[in-house]
C-alpha cells in the first residue's frame, strides 16, 4: 500500500464526470471508475448505454459494483487532502501568531525607546532644577561666609585702631621719658625752670575699660540656613512649576473657535483664533449646540482620551471665562460655571478679581495679573489645570474629576462693558519653554 502511495497521483483519485475525488467509486466491464451517483445519473440520461472515458457501448446496462481498492484510496487520499487543509490552516496560525509576536516586539522596543527619551527628557530637567538650587547654595555660602569675613573685618580694623592710637601714647610717654631724664640730669637752673611744666605725664586716654570683643557668630549660620531654606522654597516651586508647564507644553494641540456654537453677539474673527463681544445681536440659526443668552462659543476640536493643552491671550480684558465643558452641558438659558453643571473653569471679574468656578466659587490670590493663560487636561487622570504662562506659575488645578463624555474648550470675552472690556481672547501659538 506504501508503494501504490508512491505512484499512484492525484488525477488517479478524480472522477472524470464530477472532477472530484471519488465518492462510492465503481467500475464498468470496460474497467474505468466513476462516482456510483455521476455514471447513474449519466445513463439515466444517455441512451445507449456508453463509458464517458472509451466511449465502449453496452447492449444492457452494465450492473456496478463498487471498487473496494479505489474507494480505499480516495478516502485515503481523501483524508490526507484534509490533513492538508489542517496543516495549512494550522500555518497560517502559526504564522499570524509569529507576526503578532513580531508585532509585539516592534511595540515594545518602542515603548523602550519612548521611555528612555522621557527618562532623557526627565534627567535633564532634574539636571537643571538641581543645578539651580545648587547655584543658590553656593551663593548663600558665599554670602555666609562673607558676613562672617566682614564682622571679622571690622574687629580687626577696631584692633588696628586701638593699637595705632596705644603706639602714638606710647610715642609721646617715651619722648616725654626722655625729656624728664635728661632734666633730672642737668644743673642747669634754666633747665630746671621747666621743672614745673614736666613733672607730670602726658595726658593719655583710660584703656582699663577698653576691649577687643570677637564678634558673635550665634546664629550666623542658623539664620543663613532659614534664609536658603526660604530661598531654596520658593525657586523650588517655580522651577517645578517650570518644569511641569515645559511637560504639557508638548501635549499642545490646535484649537480653532465654532462659529455654530458662538453666541450671537459674539464676533470671531476668520480664522477662528480671536473672539470678542460686540454690541450688535447678528441674525443666527438657533441650532441645539449655540449659545442663545452668555457670551459663549467652544472649540471646533472636541477630547476624549488622552491630554491636551493650549494657551490662551487675556491681555487688555478686565472680564473672560477659560475652561473646558462635557458635550452634554445645556447651552440655553443661563447656566452656573461649575463642575456639577458641566463646567471646568476659571474667570476674572472686575479687572483683578480672579475666581475658580468650583462647586463654590473660590477667590484666588495671585502675586501677577496673567497677560496669557495655558489651559492643561489630562483625561485619564481627571486633571484641569491652568497657568500663567508668563510667569510659568500654576494658577489653579481641578483635581479627581470624573470625565466620560467629549470635552471641548470653552472660551467667553465676556461683555464688553461699553468699550472697556473690548478686547478679544486669543489663541496664540505655544512657545514652548526653552
Amino acid at each position: 500500500m506504501s508503494a501504490a502511495n508512491c505512484l499512484l497521483t492525484e488525477d488517479q483519485f478524480l472522477c472524470s464526470i464530477c472532477l472530484d475525488v471519488f465518492t462510492d467509486p465503481v467500475s464498468t466491464p470496460c474497467g474505468h471508475n466513476f462516482c456510483k451517483t455521476c455514471i447513474t445519473q449519466h445513463w439515466n440520461v444517455n441512451v445507449p448505454y456508453q463509458c464517458p472515458n472509451c466511449k465502449d457501448v453496452f447492449n444492457t446496462r452494465p450492473k456496478l459494483r463498487v471498487n473496494t481498492f479505489i474507494s480505499g484510496m480516495a478516502d485515503q487520499f481523501r483524508q490526507s487532502a484534509q490533513q492538508k487543509s489542517k496543516l495549512g490552516k494550522t500555518e497560517s496560525e502559526i504564522q499570524h501568531m509569529i507576526q503578532k509576536r513580531k508585532h509585539k516586539i516592534q511595540e515594545i522596543r518602542h515603548s523602550v525607546e519612548l521611555s528612555e527619551e522621557d527618562a532623557d527628557r526627565e534627567i535633564a530637567d532634574g539636571v537643571q532644577v538641581f543645578t539651580a538650587l545648587m547655584k543658590s547654595v553656593e551663593s548663600k555660602l558665599n554670602e555666609l561666609i562673607d558676613t562672617i569675613k566682614e564682622k571679622q573685618r571690622k574687629t580687626e580694623k577696631q584692633a588696628e585702631g586701638f593699637i595705632k592710637e596705644l603706639e602714638q601714647e606710647i610715642s609721646e610717654l617715651k619722648k616725654r621719658s626722655t625729656e624728664v631724664e635728661q632734666l633730672s640730669r642737668s644743673e642747669d637752673q634754666l633747665h630746671l625752670q621747666c621743672f614745673r611744666t614736666l613733672n607730670t605725664a602726658p595726658p593719655t586716654k583710660n584703656w582699663t575699660r577698653v576691649r577687643v570683643s570677637p564678634p558673635s557668630y550665634t546664629g550666623t549660620v542658623v539664620r543663613a540656613l532659614n534664609q536658603l531654606e526660604e530661598t531654596l522654597s520658593k525657586q523650588m516651586k517655580k522651577l517645578l512649576t517650570e518644569v511641569e508647564l515645559k511637560r504639557v507644553q508638548q501635549s499642545a494641540v490646535d484649537v480653532t473657535l465654532d462659529p455654530d456654537t458662538a453666541y450671537p453677539k459674539l464676533i470671531l474673527s476668520d480664522d477662528g483664533k480671536q473672539v470678542k463681544h460686540g454690541d450688535l445681536k447678528k441674525n443666527l440659526p438657533n441650532n441645539p449646540k449655540r449659545f442663545d443668552s452668555c457670551a459663549n462659543v467652544l472649540s471646533k476640536q472636541s477630547f476624549s482620551s488622552g491630554r491636551f493643552y493650549y494657551e490662551v491671550q487675556v491681555k487688555g480684558k478686565t472680564d473672560w471665562d477659560l475652561g473646558v465643558i462635557r458635550e452634554s452641558i445645556n447651552r440655553k438659558g443661563l447656566i452656573p460655571l461649575s463642575p456639577q453643571n458641566g463646567y471646568w473653569t476659571i474667570c476674572l471679574r472686575n479687572e483683578i478679581e480672579y475666581i475658580a468656578c468650583a462647586d463654590s466659587l473660590l477667590l484666588l490670590s495671585l502675586k501677577f495679573w496673567p497677560q496669557k493663560v495655558g489651559v492643561f487636561v489630562d483625561y485619564e487622570e481627571g486633571l484641569v489645570s491652568f497657568y500663567d504662562v508668563d510667569a510659568a506659575a500654576l494658577i489653579y488645578s481641578f483635581t479627581g474629576c470624573c470625565f466620560n463624555e467629549k470635552l471641548y474648550p470653552f472660551f467667553s470675552p465676556c461683555n464688553n462693558a461699553g468699550g472697556k472690556n473690548s478686547a478679544p481672547l486669543i489663541i496664540s501659538p505655544v512657545n514652548h519653554i526653552e
